[in-house]
């Protein structure tokens, strides 16, 4: 029986290679797991209550788009969160979680061919290894542009040579940055806004870690894209819950864009997607609409940026995250210091090479670990002091 070719050359995923690494050696002490990013905050109590309240929509097939109610929650937020008007019937459908959308939304878009070539799939490095897998399914060359410390851990578009822009049908960039946290500022989003709108592709914006940051809410592509006047088109904006509000098995996502990439995204859906059910749209909606718990949960983190401030101060090159939940630490090579942590400690990180691509010696990720702040702060801090005293002493 013959197999497609075309993913056959993928990497492994990140977490089967993590447990290739670790989990023939034991744990050195109490297991701390800062790997994967599930937050462990409390989600709404009430969400429980929407749920039960319509499990009689269980009956029936959910819209595929969202119900009114759904898309009318997240075009509220949207306007709430970044100050853009949006049509719930045109400009917004409800996702089955981000990476759907960050997939489906390239199968939708991404043309056959630009400038008479084959299209280039713009990913920062490191970067959600979704993007990629992406670009190859719709026949794109995925490059990789270094998102290091020397460009702010955010990837240099404007610096790529005119061949490569010419190509170019796609943008991904995630703002804040997973895995270092970075945060896109206004400048930045002109700059790339504009240099979309010369060459003629789309960016997507994965912001899904958006409300999660120390003192100022990050600036959104849409807003900027508004501000600009900028084609409509040109900016298709990716969120959820999961993070947002600690609802990561929920699955409610959310695309936003201009009237024609919705109507493109839609009709795919139509033939591939899988919507969330009634009752969880039901309570997404409900969660959309509502701020308390979200800068409740933000309280939370910001405590653990300062607990994580307070750990590794006087650590040569640690850099605080501006947002999101991992830190993002160097190390002289990321699987030594991880396996190290795990035999030693107990503690479990990420090789920050599992996140990227290149070959060795220009994997921007492997002189890093990344460490997700997701566990409680008593766990948490256990967790930073043994890394700090194991790698850095």
């Amino acid at each position: 029986m013959n197999f497609p070719e075309r993913f056959s050359n993928l990497p492994a995923y990140a977490f089967p290679r993590l447990r290739a690494l670790l989990d023939h050696h034991p744990a050195g002490g109490d297991v701390v797991h800062m790997t994967i990013g599930e937050p462990k905050h409390d989600f709404p109590a009430w969400v429980t209550e929407v749920i039960v309240e319509n499990a009689h929509l269980f009956q029936s097939y959910p819209p595929n788009e969202g119900s009114p109610e759904l898309r009318g929650a997240i075009t509220d937020w949207i306007a709430r969160r970044y100050g853009v008007t949006l049509d719930p019937e045109k400009n917004v459908m409800a996702l089955n979680g981000t990476r759907e959308g960050l997939y489906n939304a390239a199968m939708a878009l991404c043309p056959e061919q630009k400038n008479g070539q084959r299209p280039i799939v713009l990913c920062p490095n490191p970067f959600y290894q979704v993007y990629m897998v992406a670009a190859i399914s719709v026949g794109a060359e995925p490059h990789f542009v270094p998102a290091t410390a020397a460009t702010g851990h955010l990837p240099d578009y404007a610096s790529l040579p005119a061949e490569v822009l010419n190509r170019t049908a796609v943008a991904y960039i995630c703002s804040p940055a997973n895995p270092q946290g970075a945060v896109a500022s206004r400048a930045y989003w002109m700059e790339l806004i504009g240099l979309a709108e010369q060459y003629d592709f789309r960016i997507f914006a994965d912001e899904c870690y958006s409300e999660i940051y120390r003192d100022t809410a990050p600036t959104g592509a849409l807003t900027v894209a508004q501000e600009m006047g900028a084609d409509p088109e040109r900016v298709v904006l990716f969120n959820s819950l999961s993070k947002r509000s600690n609802l990561a098995g929920l699955r409610s996502g959310l695309i936003a864009g201009g009237p024609e990439t919705l109507k493109h995204v839609k009709q795919l859906r139509n033939y591939s997607g899988a919507p969330l059910p009634g009752p969880l749209q039901a309570a997404a909606a409900r969660v959309w609409a509502d701020e308390a718990h979200v800068a409740e949960n933000r309280a939370l983190y910001q405590e653990k940026y300062a607990l994580a401030d307070q750990v590794f101060a006087g650590v040569q090159g640690y850099q605080p995250p501006e947002a999101g939940f991992f830190l993002w630490l160097p190390v002289d090579d990321g699987e030594a210091a991880s396996l190290k942590a795990w035999r030693e400690t107990g503690v479990r990180v990420l090789p920050g090479a599992y996140l990227a691509q290149g070959k060795p010696g220009q994997n921007p990720g492997e002189t890093y670990i990344r460490v997700a702040m997701v566990a409680p702060k008593q766990d948490l801090q256990r967790g930073l002091i043994a890394l700090r005293d194991c790698i850095y002493r």
